[in-house]
């Protein structure tokens, strides 16, 4: 994990994880946004990504390596006596929100940007039927049709993920079935993390995720203070999209309004 520090007195401590196949540096350009208006940032590489993915030609992580990492970073998020908000991208936003609902983290905020709820593409035309067999079918390989023209149509950015590290989506109908369960676990009505303000952004062009389930899953959490933004025009990595700047600015503006509730007298 890494901690870039605020530029001047920091307001509080934003944890980012990031998607699914994706590692930390895709997210440079956040982080220095971040840094630039006051804000500590922490950050590392979910297991089997970012330099494991040099080793590993497919993902069969157990999720539960995932979860214990969500813990531990959210753990140095708070080490500074902070308030802390929470970033999640994607798959990531998904291991972010069950690490709040299983580890009853107090936070000023979760901002969720097109979340892993429920998936419109799925790895492998046959992944639905594979899931549902036997342990034996459990090795069994499925390539997940991400690619970069999927996740922004700004083509400018690709810079920012194409480099050295392989941008692998290959999983095992075993990481895929953990997928699914997780997914159902946070489906459930009785699941609520309504105790924190709650930003959910989504692309109204997402190829990947289904976006009214990110909004049906908003609304279910019952929470007092939250906000739901479709960016009409985007795909699923809006960190990523011609309109990053604006995404931003709503990001940084819930913070803000988080921290004013809190007592904090923000600029």
């Amino acid at each position: 994990m890494w901690k870039w520090e605020a530029e001047g007195q920091p307001k509080a401590v934003v944890a980012i994880f990031h998607g699914a196949y994706e590692h930390y540096a895709w997210y440079a350009w956040l982080i220095e946004k971040l840094r630039s208006t006051g804000f500590h940032v922490v950050m590392g590489d979910l297991p089997g990504h970012g330099v494991q993915t040099k080793n590993h030609r497919y993902h069969d992580e157990d999720f539960s390596e995932y979860y214990t990492y969500a813990k531990q970073l959210i753990e140095v998020a708070q080490t500074d006596n902070l308030p802390v908000f929470i970033i999640g991208n994607g798959f990531g936003a998904t291991i972010a929100a069950r690490a709040i609902y299983r580890n009853k983290v107090e936070c000023a905020g979760l901002i969720m940007v097109s979340p892993w709820l429920q998936l419109k593409l799925e790895p492998g035309k046959l992944s639905k039927a594979l899931s549902s067999l036997s342990a034996i079918t459990s090795s069994v390989k499925l390539t997940h049709e991400i690619t970069h023209n999927r996740l922004t149509r700004n083509f400018e950015v690709y810079g920012e993920m194409k480099d050295e590290m392989p941008f692998n989506t290959v999983v095992t109908v075993k990481w895929y079935r953990e997928l699914q369960q997780l997914l159902k676990m946070l489906k459930d009505p009785e699941v609520k993390i309504s105790s924190i303000p709650l930003l959910v952004m989504t692309g109204g062009r997402d190829k990947i995720t289904d976006t009214t389930a990110s909004r049906q899953w908003l609304v279910q959490q019952n929470s007092k203070s939250f906000q739901f933004k479709e960016w009409p025009e985007c795909l699923s990595s809006l960190f990523f999209e011609f309109e990053r700047e604006e995404v931003f600015l709503l990001t940084k503006d819930f913070m803000h309004n988080s921290l004013r509730s809190l007592g904090y007298i923000i600029d």
